[in-house]
């Protein structure tokens, strides 16, 4: 009845139906908002970056490592070595951070393929290339160049602080990684017949890479 403030049936379907429709929008409106935000990368979380290694050490003569000194003349004991490398898009990021060593110096430093002992630079073994070059020892600069290989020069400070950073366009397969980072008496030779070559390792440091 007029006044009563109950609805008729006809007066309360019409307004069921009017929500109902209202409802529908609602919901599209959302679901489209959840496809643009799909689409735009905003409907997922930010991709977390590649897990990588560091490591933090001291150079010490002798005992068991990580780093060592062969020759404290040009690598101290005591100087320290901190060695990050991380997978970024395809690509393979390091950096090397020295401090303690000899002011003022240009060192090469190089990843190589074995890990470090206390005995001998020697027993890092070669540089790590992605593509190995089928001669050794490896002079051919189609080879040992900072593209094929991770070339970490470093040149100190008046403290004798320094660092670099090598991006490589590739990542380490599974079963062939590099296990060391060495430090060279000398900046690295690129010409043909030297090219990788970089004088005596006064000092390494094993990196699990």
């Amino acid at each position: 009845m007029p006044g009563s403030g109950l609805l008729g049936p006809a007066r309360a379907a019409i307004i069921i139906a009017v929500i109902h429709t209202r409802s529908l929008a609602s919901a599209s409106l959302l679901a489209a908002t959840a496809l643009v935000l799909t689409a735009c990368g905003g409907g997922q979380p930010p991709a977390s970056p590649a897990a990588g290694t560091e490591v933090t050490a001291t150079v010490a003569r002798g005992g068991e490592g990580p780093a060592f000194t062969y020759d404290p003349t040009l690598v101290p004991a005591g100087a320290t070595v901190t060695v990050t490398s991380a997978e970024q898009d395809g690509s393979t990021v390091t950096t090397l951070r020295v401090s303690g060593l000899v002011p003022n110096r240009t060192y090469g430093a190089h990843a190589h393929t074995q890990p470090c002992t206390a005995a001998a630079g020697a027993d890092a073994g070669p540089h790590y290339q992605f593509s190995e070059d089928p001669v050794t020892p490896s002079v051919d600069p189609s080879y040992a160049n900072p593209m094929n290989e991770i070339w970490l020069d470093v040149t100190t400070d008046a403290n004798g602080a320094g660092e670099s950073t090598s991006t490589d366009p590739w990542v380490f397969p599974d079963d062939r990684r590099a296990e060391s980072v060495v430090l060279h008496e000398e900046p690295t030779a690129t010409h043909a017949g030297h090219a990788g070559t970089a004088g005596g390792r006064p000092g390494c440091t094993t990196v699990d890479f």
